[in-house]
């Protein structure tokens, strides 16, 4: 551990009421200060095909988004992520997962990543100098260039490996089902479409049975009168 992560660590070990070594406002300030300069500069110069932005009130709860690779079976899906930043950021790497369901070698159906970066020495690479716009590009790069070798999800993996036509047929099913924009579309039209405009559709021989009904009930009003 060098002296910044000590320096840290001691900051980070309080108790109620209690502030050691007098560093603990300083850390929260620069880690405070730090996401801000990352956040802006992910507004304003983001990465291409990635988005990140504030979920919350919160700034270590994020989101961020992703679209889906030209050439590759997540082309025109956009796939929306989570992201959690923990308090001992950058000396430990941010928690990221989708939320999008995506059909990949490295991603499991809870969203998981693996990702070496996403992992702290001696099994992972993640550093300091590392940061979340740096992370997102990675895991855009894994999209398109999945590591068999190093699988969350053994059959996909296998799949990828030995049959990749099936492999690419699957992931871009699932893109349209889960990720496209025409099913986004669609779910937000249901979400904000009134109750009646959702109810069960009426089979046509049905509804010519009804309207056969009514116009032989208007009919006998008239002749009554």
């Amino acid at each position: 551990m060098n002296e910044e992560e000590e320096e840290w660590r001691c900051s980070s070990s309080i108790h109620p009421g209690i502030v050691n070594c007098g560093t603990f406002g300083p850390r929260i300030m620069q880690r405070a200060s730090r996401l801000n300069k990352e956040l802006k500069l992910l507004a304003t110069e983001p990465p291409p095909g990635i988005m990140c932005w504030q979920e919350t009130s919160q700034m270590d709860e994020l989101r961020a988004q992703i679209l889906g690779g030209a050439n590759t079976p997540y082309e025109k899906g956009i796939f929306k992520l989570e992201v959690v930043i923990p308090e001992r950021y950058p000396f430990e790497p941010p928690k990221i997962r989708f939320l999008t369901p995506i059909y990949h070698p490295n991603i499991d159906s809870a969203g998981r990543i693996c990702l070496d970066i996403l992992k702290l020495p001696p099994k992972g690479a993640w550093r300091p100098s590392l940061n979340i716009s740096t992370v997102l590009t990675s895991i855009q790069l894994l999209m398109s260039e999945p590591n068999s070798d190093d699988p969350l999800m053994a059959d996909i993996s296998s799949e990828f490996k030995y049959n990749k036509p099936a492999f690419l047929e699957n992931a871009r099913q699932w893109t349209e089902k889960y990720a496209s924009q025409k099913q986004k579309s669609n779910k937000s039209e249901e979400e904000g479409s009134p109750v009646e405009t959702r109810k069960p559709s009426v089979p046509a021989a049905t509804e010519k049975r009804k309207g056969d009904k009514l116009e032989g009930h208007k009919k006998k009003s008239r002749l009554d009168v």
